[in-house]
């Protein structure tokens, strides 16, 4: 009988959704000087990097949730997405290096410092507006799908979600809403 209830039910049961992943292939490049200066030496790199955003559940309480019961809206207000650290695959990674003799302290130190580029760019990258919002529909979406279906188990059919995250504004945030479909008429 409580839609919130089941509702919140749905959430205990998740307690992270990843909803949207994104891959990128930084090109980096640092430099190293060793013996004042007279071994220069120079790394490019391409690493692929992977960044998963999600959304944690366990923030999710009665507060977040909102029913209306004349138009049959359930509301739904998230946490903020949250970004994965950058999942770099140094095993796909290219390297390119210039210098006369490398040593192994220097080829360690324009490895570290590449890849500390490269997370720092995927992240950067994965925080544009345009993978946000991909990010956001592709989490609302989910959600919708996740409260639709014990919903309609549990006896609510022809139901609103509507779905928003913390921050949003009704200005800025695209109307998304999913609607359950009302149970089809038995024929006896």
């Amino acid at each position: 009988g409580d839609p919130i209830g089941t509702t919140l039910v749905s959430f205990e049961k998740q307690n992270r959704l990843v909803v949207f992943t994104a891959e990128f292939a930084p090109v980096v490049a640092s430099k190293d000087s060793r013996f004042f200066g007279a071994l220069q030496s120079r790394q490019i790199a391409v690493i692929p990097a992977r960044v998963d955003y999600s959304i944690d559940f366990s923030q999710m309480d009665r507060s977040r949730l909102t029913w209306n019961e004349e138009t049959q809206t359930m509301g739904v207000r998230l946490p903020a997405l949250e970004l994965s650290k950058p999942n770099l695959d140094e095993a796909r990674a290219r390297y390119m290096r210039e210098g006369i003799w490398i040593t192994r302290d220097a080829e360690d130190d324009l490895s570290r410092n590449n890849t500390q580029i490269a997370e720092r760019e995927a992240l950067e990258s994965a925080r544009s507006p345009a993978l946000m919002e991909l990010a956001r529909a592709s989490a609302r979406s989910a959600v919708q799908q996740n409260i639709a279906v014990p919903l309609a188990a549990a006896g609510f059919r022809g139901i609103t979600v509507d779905v928003s995250f913390d921050g949003d504004t009704s200005d800025t945030r695209p109307l998304q809403q999913a609607t359950t479909q009302p149970e089809k008429a038995k024929a006896n």
